[in-house]
C-alpha cells in the first residue's frame, strides 16, 4: 500500500474549503494526519467542516476570509502561522462561477468581479502564501492551484470563467520555476464535471442527462478524486511533479468524441 504517512503534520491553508472539492480537499488532508486551516467567505459551512474534521481525529481551525481582498489573504497565512507555528502548503481553491453568454455581453462588473477572485485570488495566495512557506524554512512546500478544464480548452459561452482559469494554469507554471530551486513545488489540478452543490436541487435525471453530454464515461465525477490527486501533490511522492496542469476528467481534454460503430459489439455481451 501507498504510504502517504510524509503529509502528517503538514500545515496547509485551504481556500473556499466550506464546500464541494474544497471541502473534499480538506477533509482527506485532515483524515491523513495534516494540521487544516479552512478558509472560506461561509463561517457557518467552514465551521462543520472544522468539526467533521476533528471528530474524526484530525486537527483543523477555519478562519473567514476572501481571497479577493489583499488583507484578508495575508491575514488567512498569519493566522495559520500563529496557530500551527508554520505554513508548509496552500490550495488555491475558491472560485465563482458566471453566467454563460457571448464574451462581448458580459459587463466590466462581471469581469472585474469574477477575476478578482479567480485569478487575483489565486495570485494573492501565492504572493502571501510563498512568502509564509519560505519563512518557516518548510522543508517540502506545495502549491496546489484548482483551475478546471475550462484552463485547458476553451468554451463558448464561457469566455470570462476560461480566461481565468487560463491564467491560473499560466501563473502556475511560472511559479513553479520561480520556487523550484526552493524545493516548493506548484501545481494545478484541472476538474471536468463533478458532483457538488453547483447542481443545486436540480432533479437526478437532469443531473445525468447534462453528465452524459459533458462527460465522456457518462458521469460526474466524485469529488473524493479531487482530494486524493492533491494528498498526492502534497506529498513527498510528488516532489519532483511541478509545473503541471493535471487534468481530472475522464478523458474530455483529451480530444474530440467521434461517435463510431464496433465492428464486434459482441465482446460487450
Amino acid at each position: 500500500m501507498t504510504d502517504f504517512s510524509s503529509v502528517k503534520d503538514k500545515v496547509v491553508v485551504i481556500t473556499g474549503a466550506a464546500d464541494g472539492l474544497g471541502e473534499a480537499i480538506a477533509q482527506c488532508f485532515g483524515e491523513n494526519g495534516m494540521k487544516v486551516v479552512v478558509s472560506d467567505i461561509d463561517a457557518e459551512k467552514g465551521n462543520k467542516v472544522v468539526e467533521q474534521i476533528k471528530s474524526k481525529g484530525g486537527e483543523a481551525s477555519f478562519i473567514k476570509a476572501d481571497v479577493s481582498k489583499e488583507i484578508d489573504v495575508k491575514e488567512m497565512m498569519d493566522f495559520a502561522v500563529e496557530t500551527y507555528g508554520c505554513l508548509d502548503g496552500l490550495v488555491n481553491n475558491a472560485g465563482i462561477a458566471a453566467a454563460n453568454r457571448p464574451t462581448h455581453e458580459y459587463s466590466v462588473a462581471e469581469f472585474d468581479r469574477l477575476t478578482s477572485v479567480n485569478l487575483k485570488g489565486v495570485f494573492l495566495g501565492l504572493k502571501f502564501g510563498v512568502e509564509a512557506i519560505l519563512k518557516s524554512k518548510s522543508s517540502s512546500g506545495f502549491i496546489i492551484n484548482i483551475a478546471s478544464l475550462a484552463g485547458l480548452l476553451g468554451n463558448s459561452s464561457m469566455g470570462l470563467y476560461s480566461s481565468a482559469k487560463h491564467g491560473v494554469v499560466g501563473l502556475t507554471k511560472s511559479a513553479a520555476l520561480d520556487y523550484a530551486p526552493y524545493n516548493i513545488t506548484v501545481n494545478a489540478i484541472c476538474p471536468g464535471t463533478f458532483r457538488t452543490s453547483i447542481w443545486g436541487d436540480a432533479p437526478e435525471e437532469q443531473v445525468q442527462q447534462y453528465a452524459k453530454m459533458l462527460s465522456p464515461n457518462g458521469k460526474l465525477g466524485d469529488p473524493k478524486e479531487i482530494g486524493h490527486l492533491a494528498l498526492f501533490l502534497a506529498s513527498d511522492l510528488a516532489r519532483y511533479i511541478s509545473g503541471s496542469a493535471i487534468s481530472i476528467d475522464a478523458g474530455s481534454s483529451a480530444g474530440k468524441l467521434t461517435p463510431s460503430k464496433w465492428s464486434h459489439p459482441e465482446i460487450l455481451v
